[in-house]
Parts: C-alpha cells; structure tokens; sequence
C-alpha cells in the first residue's frame, strides 16, 4: 500500500516537475537533482526515506522564502456577509420538496433554487449561481437568516483573504469592497476600509451546505460539499473596483489580490466586457515589482470566462488561484485537456494529479501563446479594442512570471 501511495505520488511530482521546468527552465541544479531522487520508487520504511519524506523534501528544495517580506497587503474587490446553514433544511423551510435535479445557469424562482440544489447535492459538487429575482432572495435571506444553526461569516474572497491576512499582526491589510454594518463587525480590527468603501447595507450569500452521506428524499450526497446564490449587485458590477485603485498609491502595498471576476456573471456582456477593460487597465498601473495575484471562484459563463484569459487579465498578473471544478470550466471554456467532461466526478481520486498533470502545462502554454505575448504592437494591431497595457510596453511579455496556484480537498499544488 504504501509503495502504490509513492508511485502515485511520485507520478502527481513527475508531472509537476514538468511544468516548472516548462515554466522555469533556469532552475538551480541542486533543486533540480533533489527533485529527481525523489522520484526513485524503490520500497523504503516510514520516515525521511519514505515516499512521503522525499517528496517533502523535493518541495523543501523548491519552496524559499520571498526575498524581501510583505508589511504592507490591499486586498479588493468583492466582499459579503455569508450565511451558512443546512441547505436541507432551508429548502423545507420554504415548502419545497425533494425532485428532479437540473442545472440552471441563473436562478430565478424557488424552483430553480431546488432543482439546483438536488443537482449539485447529488454529484457532491461545489457550485454558485446568482438568484435575479430580489425580493424573491430577500425573503429567501432573511428566512434563512432566522433559522436556527444559521451563522454569519465574514465573506467574499477579497475579505477572506484579507481577514486571513489581518491574523499576522505584523502587516497592514487594506480592505476595498462594499462593506456594510454586519461585516465591517465581522472583520478583524487589523483590516482597514476606507470610508468610500461603506455603505448602509450588507450584501448576502447563503451557503448551503450538506454532509457525506446526508439524505434528502430518494437523493444522498456522495461528499460534503456546498451550493451558493446571492443576489448580490455591488460585488457584480465591481463597484469599489476604482475606490480600490485609488487607494494604492495612497496605501503603497507591497502585494496586490484581485477577486470577484466571477461576480460579474449576473451583468450583462456590454458591462462585462467594459469592466474587464476597466481591471486591466488598472492591474497594468500598477508599479512594477509589485506582485498581483488574482483568484478566481466558481463560474458558469464560459463567454466570460475566454474573455478573463484573452482580454490579457491573465498575463497581467503575477498569480493565479483556483480549484479543480475552476480548472475544469477553465479548460471547458478554452477547449483545453478534459474540455469534453461535465465535472470531475466527485472528490477526485488519484487519477487526478495526471489529470492537473495535463490541464495545468496546457494552460501555460496556451497563455504564453495570447496576445499579450506578442510585441506589444503587434497585438494592439491585431485586436486594437484591447489596450496596450503600460507594463507591456515597459517589460514586453508579462506572463512569464505567472504561478498557477490549484487546491482541492485532496490534493494542494503551486507550479511558478
């Protein structure tokens, strides 16, 4: 068992150490002669010589420290108050009884909102979708809100990360996004909003969350997991995306995260297109030196996702974030490696680092090929609407430096 559980390791390292050689070929040698002991599979007993130990080692060889330390982090744009509670229970609550399943790309009645759930609950996946009706959420909130075991979270992916942040005392986390009564309570004191960033009231997300196992009717969920909707219209249309961008030359971060692309899902194509414009512009004004990472969430418009990666957001930043399913509809939406599958199945099984293996080299390459690559010139010539970002015509080529950061329940890896 534990030679199977090396090889499969070694493998998922195999293939990782394909794509840093793919995107770093200048490695140090020791780096790279560690990397390579590692993958020797001969059997060998618990401890530093297992196959566990080495491959800790082959990452202790990789992994260093940044050269000089962050003091100072802004973190924009999307942020919420969540609501998590039993997704069951919710749905009982509204009167609603176990059906059929279907996928809705948007909700917009209570219906939709179960048949949603079922869907998603019976594979064990993850999900998020927007509810365009807004009284009909509004009451869906406030009952979910009064139910019992319901609890309220800090939310949003830029507060959470800048909540994660604010634990390290040593740094100054600015915060950008429509912050409202209930969360600017929820946040750590160490997080600083500016007051542009206010607002009177708080944007929800309910959560519904169910366990392995957890029965509804005829369906059980093979994994825990969890479905989220909102309506959420400030996050969606990015509203504190300039609030956020004039704050950092006030605020000198040494590190800047971007999230809450995917928010914009529920707006329509003129405003998508417009705001995305908008982040590139703004990410490419950002001095150089300064890394930006941007994480993504999950998402169901594929038109938005291809133009996330062509309209050079992706080449414009220093680091991206995202989970297998996010990996999956990346590649579904650029015709990428397993484009063909509507989901992984379930939590995935060992299988999957070859999988990531394939996925994740492809998108490299397949971004080192985008526009953004060519002389700058020439790619403002072939698609003039797009602008020629400042850093671009500074550095040339930005997408060198990208590191692909993939996480899931199982399996944790950052290929740079």
């Amino acid at each position: 068992m534990a030679l199977w559980r090396g090889s499969a390791y070694a493998g998922f390292l195999a293939l990782a150490v394909g794509c840093v050689l793919l995107l770093e070929p200048q490695l140090p040698g020791s780096a790279l002669r560690s990397l390579w002991s590692s993958l020797q599979l001969a059997p060998a007993p618990p401890g530093p010589g297992s196959p566990e130990g080495r491959l800790a080692a082959a990452w202790d060889a990789l992994i260093v420290r940044p050269a000089r330390r962050w003091r100072r982090v802004a973190v924009g744009v999307n942020a919420c108050v969540d609501v998590v509670l039993s997704g069951v229970k919710l749905l009982e609550a509204l009167g609603l009884s176990p059906g059929n399943g279907k996928d809705h790309t948007m909700l917009h009645s209570r219906n939709d909102l179960e048949e949603a759930f079922i869907h998603f609950m019976g594979k064990g996946v993850a999900a998020e979708r927007f509810f365009s009706d807004k009284e009909a959420f509004h009451d869906i909130a406030q009952i979910a809100s009064e139910l019992p075991g319901a609890q309220h979270y800090v939310g949003g992916n830029a507060a959470l990360i800048g909540q994660k942040f604010a634990a390290n005392s040593d740094l100054k986390v600015l915060l950008c996004g429509p912050v409202g009564p209930k969360l600017h309570e929820l946040l750590d004191d160490n997080v600083f909003v500016p007051p542009e960033s206010l607002q009177e009231v708080d944007e929800f997300h309910l959560i519904l969350e169910y366990q392995a196992g957890e029965e509804w009717g005829r369906l059980k969920a093979p994994h825990a997991n969890r479905f989220i909707f909102s309506h959420d219209l400030s996050n969606g249309a990015m509203n504190m995306l300039e609030v956020f961008v004039s704050s950092l030359e006030e605020f000198q971060p040494d590190l800047v995260v971007l999230s809450g692309l995917h928010m914009m899902e529920g707006q329509s194509k003129e405003l998508q297109r417009k705001r995305l414009l908008e982040v590139v512009t703004s990410i490419s004004d950002i001095p150089t030196g300064i890394p930006v990472h941007l994480e993504l969430a999950s998402m169901t418009n594929r038109e938005l996702m291809r133009s996330i990666v062509h309209q050079q957001v992706f080449p414009a930043v220093t680091s991206l974030g995202l989970n297998e399913q996010e990996l999956l509809f990346l590649s579904q939406a650029a015709s990428g490696p397993h484009s063909s599958l509507s989901s992984w199945n379930g939590v995935p099984d060992v299988a999957l680092p070859s999988i990531l293996g394939q996925t994740l080299p492809w998108r490299a390459c397949q971004l080192e090929k985008a526009l953004p690559l060519l002389p700058p010139e020439e790619a403002h010539a072939r698609s003039p609407e797009l602008p020629v970002s400042s850093k671009a015509q500074r550095e040339g080529p930005v997408f060198s430096g990208l590191r692909v950061h993939g996480q899931d329940l199982d399996f944790h890896s950052v290929l740079q």
